[in-house]
């Protein structure tokens, strides 16, 4: 099985009150295409759809669209709520837009039921665990703590719990949204830190054939099988150095995993200068900065 892993759309963000919703749109296209073209199973999407709780209309009727072209094409999409997500707002008619192929899923109550495709070597179960809030999601999974690695543990616990149930053979993929150890991050991220700590272990997800990883904005490899797919955009100068990409997953009959990164558009390159002001603008070292969103720390 073929699945495409994207997370930290965050549409409707700018950059430094610059909009980026032409190149949020651009991006999106290039999803679609690439999901066409690479006759992908599945696209992944593993929360932070949207910037904020209350998304700009524009970002809402972006979002609606790359849908109905996921739609149109019979490409089917599992979609979970991140940090910077309302999971109520974007879990509206969750069960009506399953029927077209597009799975929402952001109830912390049913990350324990998949959704179910297929392929030539058998059944694939999709769970998607929507980011949880210690606090709010302690009672659900009946946890001591109120702590993100409690929480997360009950949820995979679920999951193990529903995959045991399925036919032999039947492979595994989890999508979460989470600061995993071994992770980097940057500063466009939002603190997640509850209670002192908000990494989690990477061997919560062990038996798991593969696990969708979004919260960081870098494309990292944690383990062959746990992976951040990161941002399509840079959203802080912190990226400049960042390749932004997804990556193309083939899901093998056995659990095998052959992973492709497969790059995003870059709208206008980011750069980084520091030195004396009459320096920066005389070295022809700098000039490619010319033309990029430029960040320059003056030491005059």
């Amino acid at each position: 099985m073929r699945l495409l892993h994207t997370s930290d759309w965050h549409l409707g963000r700018g950059l430094h009150r610059v909009s980026l919703l032409d190149a949020q749109r651009d991006a999106l296209e290039h999803l679609v295409r690439v999901a066409v073209e690479r006759e992908v199973d599945a696209v992944l999407v593993a929360g932070d759809v949207y910037d904020r709780a209350v998304p700009p209309l524009p970002a809402v009727r972006l979002f609606d669209d790359v849908l109905h072209r996921l739609a149109g094409h019979r490409v089917p999409a599992v979609i979970i709520s991140g940090n910077h997500d309302s999971p109520h707002r974007l879990g509206v008619a969750a069960g009506l837009i399953g029927r077209a192929g597009i799975h929402l899923r952001t109830d912390p109550a049913a990350c324990g039921t998949p959704v179910v495709l297929a392929d030539q070597h058998g059944p694939v179960a999709l769970y998607g665990i929507p980011y949880l809030e210690p606090a709010l999601t302690r009672e659900e999974f009946g946890t001591d703590r109120a702590g993100h690695r409690e929480v997360l543990s009950a949820a995979t616990d679920r999951i193990r719990a529903d995959l045991a149930t399925r036919p032999p053979g039947t492979r595994s993929v989890v999508l979460a949204h989470a600061f995993v150890t071994g992770g980097v991050g940057s500063d466009s991220e939002r603190d997640i830190t509850a209670g002192g700590a908000s990494a989690v272990p990477a061997s919560l997800f062990d038996g798991i054939d593969y696990t969708a990883l979004g919260h960081l904005h870098g494309a990292q490899t944690i383990t062959e099988r746990v992976r951040y797919s990161g941002s399509p955009l840079a959203y802080s100068f912190s990226e400049a150095g960042h390749r932004k990409s997804m990556w193309l997953v083939e899901l093998g009959p056995g659990g095998e995993i052959d992973a492709e990164r497969v790059d995003w558009p870059v709208p206008r390159p980011l750069s980084r200068i520091r030195g004396r002001i009459d320096r920066l603008l005389a070295d022809p070292a700098h000039t490619p900065a010319e033309q990029h969103w430029t960040e320059a720390t003056l030491t005059d």
